[in-house]
């Protein structure tokens, strides 16, 4: 369920193995809507499925807690948000061994993104991830 404010929107989303394709089918229609042209699209949709799947993976959230997706736009940037009620964590990209399967999401959003980071929740739970792109046309 997807709640519009003007230039965001914010969906709550549970934690599951299938949360990253729902949020980026969301992103891509919510993206459309905005006419968004395909490369901040499909940079939004790589940085998001990387947020959410390190929520589900590694959030230490109590189960059955939801995952808060909200994406903006303003002042010509994009950003993607995940919010989890996991408690803060150091985030840093590493170097994954080469034959390593997993923990190359946040060399992905360090890559990708102009700018990304973490914040507390409001009201003190859990933690906010949110990763921005430049985005010509974006509304202030």
């Amino acid at each position: 369920m997807g709640l519009a404010h003007g230039e965001e929107v914010f969906w709550l989303l549970p934690r599951s193995s299938r949360t990253p394709g729902r949020a980026r089918a969301l992103l891509r229609k919510q993206l459309a809507e905005w006419g968004a042209s395909t490369d901040p699209t499909e940079t939004a949709e790589l940085l998001l499925s990387e947020l959410v799947t390190n929520a589900v993976r590694h959030a230490r959230a109590p189960q059955g807690r939801d995952i808060g997706v909200r994406i903006a736009r303003y002042d010509g940037v994009l950003r993607v948000e995940v919010a989890d009620a996991g408690p803060p964590v150091e985030l840093a990209p590493r170097a994954p061994a080469v034959r390593d399967e997993q923990g190359r999401g946040l060399v992905i959003v360090a890559a990708l993104a102009g700018r990304w980071g973490q914040c507390p929740r409001a009201h003190g739970i859990g933690k906010a991830v949110w990763a921005e792109v430049a985005w010509e046309g974006a509304s202030s």
